[in-house]
């Protein structure tokens, strides 16, 4: 079952979608089931759907999405794994088998070592009891704290987003390829090969630009761990949703058909346990 890891919905409006600016403009739009179905139905037999906006709200809605589109295997919602009252909340939406893990955008917290606020690791430590993984959320130069925050969840399940949004544009690969596979070694954790097309110069970039930091996620975290993601619709900045999949198709044709499957959908289903629909 080939399974797009990381895709978005959201009913638009200018308020709380305030971080789409006019370069983004074609994202200022709906976007729901009935708009992905076409272009998700061409590559993938099922899709994860991740929040966008930081509300209860937003992680229910998402999960009534679920309850009514077969196509959408698993939810990544949002809790505010700081509250005292994390338990409760995460109890309630875990009814939901659709509920398979939580995100906080840690990218945009001002403070840079977010991920190790006491309220925070109290949060994450409830992850585990209800049976839900956590995607990471960061840039490049979260990278190390990272480390520190996964080390202290042996058992906890992590996901690494966006491959920490590594530098294509600029090339420079070096620190970022040390801090990726310094996070690596930590066997609890994977990571998505999404969002990657729009860490390039969206009018210019290439298929080309984008393979060494294949290479190094490869090389680091090897073909059991990785998962390809389309990161629909923010990728449409930069790329149709086919281009944007075939990067790592393309890819993965160069490898053994049983890299291929597991990065297709093999390693999605196995680490949120999705059923097939």
């Amino acid at each position: 079952m080939h399974i797009d890891a990381h895709q978005h919905f959201w009913i638009y409006n200018s308020a709380e979608y305030d971080w789409i600016d006019d370069s983004m403009s074609a994202l200022r739009r709906d976007f729901l089931p009935a708009d992905l179905k076409p272009e998700l139905d061409r590559e993938f037999q099922g899709s994860v759907a991740v929040q966008a906006r930081q509300t209860l709200e937003e992680t229910r809605w998402l999960l009534e999405l679920a309850e009514r589109s077969p196509s959408i295997l698993g939810v990544v919602g949002w809790v505010d794994l700081r509250s005292p009252d994390i338990r409760p909340h995460l109890k309630a939406l875990a009814r939901n088998p659709k509920l398979v893990g939580v995100r906080h955008i840690v990218q945009s917290e001002p403070d840079d070592r977010f991920l190790l606020q006491p309220e925070f690791l109290r949060g994450i430590s409830a992850l585990e009891e209800f049976d839900l993984a956590y995607d990471i959320l960061i840039y490049t130069k979260h990278l190390p704290v990272a480390a520190e925050f996964v080390e202290r969840f042996p058992r906890q399940r992590f996901v690494l987003d966006h491959l920490a949004k590594p530098p294509i544009k600029s090339g420079h690969i070096d620190s970022w390829a040390h801090g990726i596979k310094r996070l690596s070694e930590f066997p609890n954790l994977y990571c998505k090969l999404s969002g990657l097309v729009t860490e390039g110069d969206w009018q210019h970039w290439q298929p080309e630009q984008i393979v060494p930091f294949l290479e190094v996620a490869f090389e680091s975290f090897g073909p059991d761990r990785l998962m390809i993601g389309s990161d629909w619709p923010v990728c449409l900045v930069a790329a149709s949703y086919e281009r944007t999949v075939r990067v790592v198709k393309k890819y993965l044709s160069g490898q053994k058909p049983e890299t291929g499957e597991a990065v297709l959908g093999g390693n999605a289903q196995r680490f949120w346990r999705l059923a097939s629909h």
